[in-house]
């Protein structure tokens, strides 16, 4: 295989050469923000609503990507391209760019652009047949009104330290509440919870706006399900039938241990089973063509 090919302000550069300066505010405040995107079969998915949200996240913190939408779009392609990628993960990223020690963006002239992709496989491996265990952290979501979770931005440590804890419990994911109490997201996805045939999902107020979890909510309702949008809260979760999480990255994955308690029978339910076998389908078959 061909050495892996960088986007790197509109050139291509080996992973070796893709670097970042120590004074990038990217680099030294989390001051930026990202994608995370799929190709399934040499096409992209939802390429046009990633592009969206990566620009609707650097609006909100006041960062002019240099380019147009059009061009990321056809940069991400010919990323893949020039990387020989018929699937892949592609991570679009728009960091402030160089400028000193200080906070101030201002002193932050050039924005820097990078797309990386590569092939990546499951993310939670041969889970998706058992399904995952799941712990409630205590470490709460980012608040709307401190840090917008909507906010995609480089700055993850929120999500990092409740993957540290879910880790040191022994879960596969880590389950975010609120500043409120309320059920808000896992550390890498969304979550659907299901009980007496509907299906239940939190108010992106307090979790990311996926575009998987739109996709799924699409899905389920065309198939007759009814999806309720609301708060939920932990006994919501602990008495469910069912529960699933979507992502990006996570695709679409069953959750059957919540905090040691099985969920419904402790096995995959029908109404998860229809979930993932139609994201898949959606999946294989639709998307913005690579190489045409």
């Amino acid at each position: 295989m061909s050495e892996l090919l960088i986007y790197y302000n509109g050139e291509f550069v080996t992973k070796e050469n893709a670097t970042v300066s120590i004074y990038d505010h990217g680099f030294l405040y989390g001051d930026g923000v990202f994608e995370g995107i799929r190709a399934y079969n040499g096409r992209v998915f939802k390429l046009q609503e990633h592009v969206d949200r990566l620009y609707d996240s650097a609006k909100a913190i006041a960062l002019e990507v240099p380019i147009s939408k059009e061009e990321m779009s056809e940069a991400i392609l010919e990323t893949l391209r020039k990387n020989n990628l018929r699937d892949a993960y592609i991570r679009p990223i728009v960091s402030r760019g160089v400028g000193d020690l200080g906070l101030d963006p201002r002193k932050c002239p050039k924005p820097s652009i990078y797309i990386v992709s590569q092939e990546w496989g499951a993310m939670y491996g041969d889970l998706y047949e058992v399904g995952l265990k799941a712990i409630t952290v205590g470490i709460r979501r980012n608040a709307p009104d401190a840090l917008s979770p909507n906010i995609k931005s480089l700055n993850y440590l929120n999500n990092i330290l409740a993957k540290i804890e879910a880790n040191e419990k022994g879960g596969d994911e880590a389950i975010f509440l609120d500043q409120n109490g309320f059920i808000s997201e896992g550390s890498g996805d969304n979550i659907f919870v299901i009980k007496n045939g509907k299906v239940y999902t939190p108010p992106t107020i307090n979790n990311l706006k996926g575009i998987t979890r739109a996709t799924a909510i699409e899905l389920l309702e065309e198939r007759g399900y009814e999806v309720i949008v609301g708060n939920l809260g932990l006994f919501d979760m602990y008495t469910a039938d069912e529960i699933f999480v979507t992502g990006t990255a996570a695709e679409a994955a069953p959750i059957t241990k919540l905090d040691g308690r099985p969920i419904g029978d402790g096995s995959v339910g029908p109404i998860t089973k229809a979930a993932v076998a139609a994201f898949e389908e959606v999946t294989g078959s639709t998307g913005t063509p690579i190489f045409e």
